[in-house]
Formats: C-alpha cells, structure tokens, sequence
C-alpha cells in the first residue's frame, strides 16, 4: 500500500462525513426550495404519492452522488499536492 492510499483513508473517511452531512442539508434546501415541504417523504409514507417518493429519492441519490463525487475528487487533489502521489 502507497503512503498516499495510507494518507488517504483518514482524509477520506472524515471527508465522506461532512460530505454526508453537506449533502443531507442541500437535499433540505433543494427540496424546499421546489415548493414541497419540509422533510422528504419516505418509500412507506400512506400520505404522499409514488411521484413525489420517486422524485425525492432521485433528487437525494443525485445529490449524494455529486457531493460525494466532489468530495473524493478534492480530497484526492489534496493528498496528491501533500504526497505528490494519486492515492488509490
């Protein structure tokens, strides 16, 4: 295992935390912002409809996604520019 990839893991780790929690706030944010309520529903909510639990569970995988992506991308850049190595 590189010193970098060694480096890395607990960069990643405490990343992906905060990048978890960014993420969790701006699905909040996005979803109020697009006129629903407060919380998103969940798959098992008798109230809400399969169009917004659908919509709310694309919309949050998405944004996950970017976060994540965005954070292990930077975290990455980082650790290479302290390293000078790519880890993984």
């Amino acid at each position: 295992m590189k010193a970098s990839e060694i480096a890395y893991k607990p960069v990643g780790f405490a990343l992906g935390a905060a990048g978890g929690m960014a993420a969790g706030m701006a699905f909040k944010q996005v979803w109020r912002m697009i006129g629903h309520d407060d919380d998103a529903p969940d798959a098992t909510d008798e109230d809400r409809t399969w169009q917004e639990v659908l919509l709310a569970a694309a919309l949050q995988g998405a944004i996950f996604a970017l976060v994540k992506a965005a954070v292990d991308r930077g975290g990455a850049t980082a650790i290479r520019r302290l390293t000078g190595t790519w880890p993984g």
